[in-house]
Parts: C-alpha cells; structure tokens; sequence
C-alpha cells in the first residue's frame, strides 16, 4: 500500500524563523524549552511537546498551520500536527 503525500504540504512557505535564538512565546515569558520547531507557514519557533508550554503545538492549533520542521542542529525532519505524522 502506497501512502498519499500529506495535503498539508501545500502550506509550506519558504521562512526565516522569527526568534532563532529560541522560542517566540517562551522568551517572552521566561519559560525553559527542550527542542524548538520551525513553523514551515510562517517562521514561528515554538517549543517542542517534550517542553512545559508545548508552544509550537499551540500555534499550529490556533493558526492552523500543521507543518513543522525540526530547528535542532544537524536534524531536518518535518512533521505534521494534524496527521500526527512525519512528511
């Protein structure tokens, strides 16, 4: 069985990420992060799932922008929050 690309691709935009030097939110806040993810619709850096304020899984939530990609050095894996899944 071959699986179908994910319909969210589409939403991926060429980005420069907003806040390199780490979350959006949690620098804001002071709150600690573990990893980051690069919002591939608009270039927010959110924290990761495995971080107290789950922000990137916040903002694709409420912006309803589903891909992320990894902004850890040396990984470049994408993921999608809808499909829970990687594309």
């Amino acid at each position: 069985m071959t699986s179908l690309p994910d319909p969210h691709l589409s939403m991926v935009r060429p980005v420069a990420p907003r806040t390199p030097q780490g979350c959006e939110a949690c620098l804001r806040t002071g709150t600690p992060w573990l990893h980051l993810r690069l919002c591939l619709t608009c270039g927010n850096v959110g924290c990761c799932d495995s971080s107290p304020m789950r922000h990137a899984r916040g903002h694709a939530a409420t912006h309803a922008h589903p891909i992320v990609r990894s902004f850890e050095p040396g990984e470049d894996w994408r993921w999608c929050f809808v499909h829970e899944a990687m594309v």
